[in-house]
């Protein structure tokens, strides 16, 4: 992605209204970044998308999201609606794109559970990025998949 290149194209559904080609290219973008970049394995198809909505900007061939995140309704992962499995594909870093990414899943958290806290679990080394949308470190840093996480809470 270029600065020259147009704006991208924001989706937010939920699971059943992701197509076959939008599954795959997401599922595809999630074990790039996760599995492959951060060399870790892990389950990621792990049972919560379908108990989620998705936010994805895509690339204007919408051959792939150029940044994804899923937001986990209350009470399925953790007592808050909780925004997750956030990635931002190497096409796109650098742009400003993850920042807007945050930015609009905090928004779309808020519009669909209004009145809620939003919980993550945030790699350690974000926790300064994190903070700029509002989350505070809860508890003690935990490794999760072999990388320092921290549970962060954005109060109501």
């Amino acid at each position: 992605m270029t600065a020259a290149s147009s704006p991208p194209s924001w989706r937010w559904c939920r699971f059943d209204e992701l197509d076959a080609f939008d599954l795959q290219a997401i599922y595809m973008a999630r074990q790039l970044v996760f599995c492959l970049e951060q060399n870790c394995v892990y389950l990621d198809a792990d049972g919560f998308d379908a108990h989620s909505f998705h936010l994805a900007a895509w690339s204007n061939d919408r051959t792939v999201p150029l940044a994804y995140a899923r937001i986990v309704h209350p009470g399925r992962k953790y007592a808050e609606p909780s925004i997750g499995r956030v990635i931002t594909t190497s096409r796109a870093r650098g742009t400003g794109l993850g920042r807007e990414l945050v930015r609009r899943a905090v928004a779309h958290c808020n519009a669909a559970f209004p009145g809620q806290g939003i919980r993550i679990s945030a790699q350690t080394r974000l926790e300064r990025f994190y903070g700029d949308f509002g989350f505070a470190p809860v508890g003690a840093p935990y490794l999760e998949d072999g990388i320092p996480h921290t549970e962060m809470l954005r109060p109501a």
